[in-house]
């Protein structure tokens, strides 16, 4: 079984709860205020997934907060499969691979690739 096959590739809830697990292992911490006690799910039909309210704030916020993922419409499971293979491959990934491997822009691929590299070299 590859890899690649894993839920949080293909899901994008999973992809949430996955990125979840390991920026956040207590649970969610606010960004915005550093709380972490009174925070709570958000739901709702409208709600975009993986939004949390922090009650003692007020402001709501997301995993994407203050990481490579924020300011992006590119969907977790894509970042995560962008991710997984650049770490994986001996030479890394071009953007035009990722962006026939991904299905996405060559503008996205580029934009992904970028980020992805920035965060690896800040450690």
């Amino acid at each position: 079984m590859s890899a690649l096959s894993a839920p949080h590739f293909h899901n994008e809830e999973a992809a949430y709860a996955y990125v979840e697990a390991r920026i956040w292992p207590n649970g969610a911490v606010c960004p915005h205020c550093g709380g972490y006690d009174r925070i709570g799910k958000m739901g709702g039909k409208s709600t975009r997934i993986g939004t949390y309210k922090c009650y003692q704030c007020r402001k709501p916020f997301t995993v994407k907060v203050g990481t490579i993922f924020e300011a992006s419409h590119v969907p977790m499971r894509l970042w995560l499969q962008a991710m997984f293979l650049s770490t994986s491959s001996k030479k890394g990934i071009s953007p035009n691979q990722l962006h026939y491997t991904l299905g996405v822009t060559l503008k996205t691929a580029w934009f992904i690739s970028h980020r992805i590299r920035g965060a690896m070299l800040s450690g």
